[in-house]
């Protein structure tokens, strides 16, 4: 039987997407299911965040997150549009939010579909990977949607017709996130245990070798 971890993760985060196609690789090469839990950005979540971070925070967290990208071989530019509507330079964020919220409710829907961890590999390159101005528009959502193995259209009704739902099962991930001794992304849980951002997945590794984890045949 395999392992079971439990990965929370955003579409506004750029450490998700950095530690993704490590959790892809993770998957295939080990007996291990990736239990994918998408949860809101925290700049939703709380907007007040960004108007009292160091100011700081934000070139070093663009310094960093485009330093990993070139360690790990990864195409990597900020998002156009960005996921979540944000004013600059004042940092403020925006009451109307038209993408953050859609991307979680179809990445939460991809997960009930069994095919969570595609569908956020897909859409977090077109959304991340600096080859794509307008991710939103024409056909590319619904092509990454493709390749994850799930129907774009399908997916954006079913979270219309059921957004309450929905909505709970994502504020539930959050709640479960935070139960677990954390409340940023990526997170990952493993036996209760959280292993918090994209560099802690080798040490991740290491914990789950001491349960037996083993490579697939």
């Amino acid at each position: 039987m395999p392992l079971e971890l439990d990965v929370y993760w955003s579409f506004r985060s750029p450490y998700s997407y950095l530690a993704t196609p490590r959790l892809v690789q993770l998957e295939k090469e080990y007996d291990v299911r990736v239990n994918v839990k998408p949860v809101l950005p925290l700049a939703v979540r709380k907007p007040e965040f960004f108007e009292q971070v160091n100011p700081l925070w934000p070139p070093y967290l663009l310094r960093d997150t485009f330093r990993i990208s070139q360690c790990l071989g990864l195409d990597y530019a900020w998002p156009r549009p960005d996921p979540v509507v944000q004013e600059f330079p004042s940092r403020k964020i925006a009451a109307e939010q038209p993408y953050a919220p859609r991307l979680t409710r179809l990445g939460q829907l991809a997960v009930e579909r069994g095919r969570g961890l595609p569908f956020l590999s897909e859409v977090s390159a077109i959304i991340w990977n600096g080859k794509v101005s307008g991710w939103n528009e024409g056909t590319h959502l619904a092509e990454a949607a493709a390749r994850a193995g799930v129907d774009l259209a399908e997916l954006d009704a079913q979270s219309v017709a059921e957004q309450a739902r929905v909505d709970a099962r994502i504020a539930q991930n959050q709640a479960d996130l935070e139960a677990a001794g954390h409340w940023g992304v990526p997170t990952m849980v493993f036996q209760g245990e959280p292993f918090f951002g994209q560099d802690r997945i080798e040490l991740l590794v290491w914990r789950m070798q001491q349960y037996g984890l083993a490579r697939r045949s």
